[in-house]
Order: C-alpha cells, then sequence, then structure tokens
C-alpha cells in the first residue's frame, strides 16, 4: 500500500478505535455507571487509550495488507451500576461497533461529495476515505460477532434467557480459544472481508 495512503489513514484509524471504546463508556454513563469517568476513559486523548500492540503495531502491520485492525485498552464499566438491567449490558456493547459504522457512513458522504465534485477515484483522498470507511465496517462487523469478548457477545447474553446463564460462564473461561476462531475464521474464509466489501459498496456506491 502507498506509504502516504498509510500515513493518512492510521490517524483515523487510531481515532476511530479510540471513538469505539469511549462509545462503550459514554453508554454506560449515561446508563448510570461512572466507572469509565472516574478512571480518566471518557476523552479521545490518544494516551489515556493507547495499547502498543494493539494501537501502534498492529495497525501499522496491517496497513499494507490493505486490511487495518488493531484495538485500544477497554474502557471499564461496572454492569451493577446499570440503569437498565435487562439490555443495559447490551446498549453498551453496541454502542462501540455503532460508533464504527457512524464514522464508516460520515466517509462514505465524503466520497460521494469528492466524487460529485469531479475527484478522481484514485485520488489518494478518495483512496484514504475509502481505506477508513472499510477498515470502521470491518472493525464494526468484527466486534458484533457473538463470542466473548467480542461485543457482540454482550448482546447475545442480553438476549439469552437466564438459565443459559452457563453458556456465558463457557464462553468467557475459553475466551482465548474463541479469538483463535475468529481469527482462523478471518484468515481461512472470505466470510467478513465479502462482508464489510458488500456494505461498503452500498455506502460508498
Amino acid at each position: 500500500m502507498d506509504p502516504q495512503l498509510v500515513l493518512l489513514v492510521i490517524p483515523v484509524l487510531l481515532i476511530s478505535i479510540i471513538v469505539h471504546e469511549v462509545s462503550h463508556g459514554w453508554a454506560a454513563f449515561f446508563l448510570g455507571d461512572r466507572t469509565a469517568l472516574d478512571a480518566g476513559r471518557l476523552t479521545i486523548n490518544p494516551i489515556a487509550h493507547i495499547d502498543p500492540v494493539g494501537s501502534i503495531v498492529l495497525p501499522l502491520l496491517t496497513a499494507w495488507s490493505g486490511f487495518f485492525f488493531g484495538y485500544a485498552k477497554p474502557v471499564p464499566y461496572n454492569p451493577a451500576n446499570l440503569s437498565n438491567k435487562k439490555w443495559g449490558e447490551a446498549l453498551v456493547a453496541a454502542a462501540g461497533p455503532a460508533s464504527n459504522f457512524i464514522i464508516a457512513i460520515l466517509f462514505a458522504v465524503v466520497i460521494r461529495v469528492f466524487g460529485a465534485q469531479g475527484m478522481p477515484v484514485d485520488s489518494l483522498a478518495i483512496q484514504a476515505c475509502a481505506s477508513i470507511v472499510l477498515a470502521n465496517l470491518f472493525l464494526g462487523l468484527l466486534n458484533l460477532i457473538p463470542v466473548a469478548p467480542l461485543d457482540g457477545s454482550k448482546i447475545l447474553f442480553s438476549v439469552l434467557p437466564y438459565k443459559s446463564i452457563g453458556v456465558r460462564r463457557w464462553m468467557e473461561k475459553n475466551q482465548l480459544i474463541l479469538v483463535g476462531l475468529v481469527l482462523a475464521l478471518i484468515i481461512l474464509t472470505p466470510i467478513l472481508e465479502t462482508t464489510t466489501y458488500f456494505f461498503a459498496e452500498m455506502l460508498i456506491g
């Protein structure tokens, strides 16, 4: 990938990852939990969120493959403090992917505006915006996979009846195995990549 393109996209990707985590914290705050606020994590200041591997090394390494990936330090929250006991965790979890989808939509709009003004589709600006759309769609869809510790698991746990608590305990106990399976799914099959491009095509046109 063009080094100039990488330099343009990486900072926005980092901000996207941080916004994802901060969105969890703000959702929890609006539902009555001050854990993230008291921990100083309701800020977009990168210093409060950067994970050396997930926020710097991984995005740089994956950027050259054309698909960006990374993560920040999880924003803490206490489910016991949430005012909505039934759907609170699901709402907090959904806030992260929702933020990625919103960012993707915003940059897709920018691409359409640039296109309407006659900017070539192979221009650096449009390529950078397209990469940001793809990255955020990928991150949002990835996090919706319903296995722990991904956000989708919290949504799943809210939907499942309480008698299925054993499923949650099993997932949380075997998170490393589940993450490995998800990575294998991404590497060995085109499912997530194809889905990402499908929605990107819908947004960008």
